[in-house]
């Protein structure tokens, strides 16, 4: 996954719940394919055949840190504090979420933010955190 294939990025200084400055600013965007499907709507999209470029992406949460940084739960607990599941857009709602709603419902899983982590090296690595206990996927 790489930033330039990303669209409608903004940059975000203050919760957009309360207005109050976010313990770190955080990016949100459209990445150029999904990045999680909930396990539950996975297999209500696969019994419904709705295909993937049918759903369109979802706007994202980006935690942008540094290899070198600690984070611990209470960190995490302030970022998710200041976040809604989804990223407003640039009119502060999404644009995305009536064409999702008529076609697979709700986003699911809560809160998630993309923990995007750069390395001295240039190196970035992207590892998805969700706010609590998501149902893992049955096989």
């Amino acid at each position: 996954m790489t930033a330039h294939s990303w669209t409608s990025l903004r940059i975000h200084t203050h919760s957009p719940l309360t207005q109050a400055p976010l313990p770190r600013p955080l990016i949100s965007g459209r990445p150029p394919k999904r990045i999680y499907v909930h396990p539950d709507q996975q297999v209500e999209e696969l019994k419904a055949g709705v295909k993937d470029d049918e759903v369109g992406v979802e706007r994202e949460w980006v935690l942008p840190t540094h290899l070198l940084e600690r984070w611990s739960l209470r960190k995490f607990a302030e970022v998710f504090d200041g976040v809604g599941e989804e990223p407003p857009d640039e009119m502060g709602q999404d644009d995305g979420r009536q064409i999702r709603d008529e076609v697979k419902g709700k986003r699911r899983g809560g809160k998630r933010v993309l923990l995007a982590t750069l390395g001295d090296d240039s190196t970035v690595v992207y590892y998805i955190v969700h706010d609590g206990i998501v149902k893992p996927r049955q096989n």
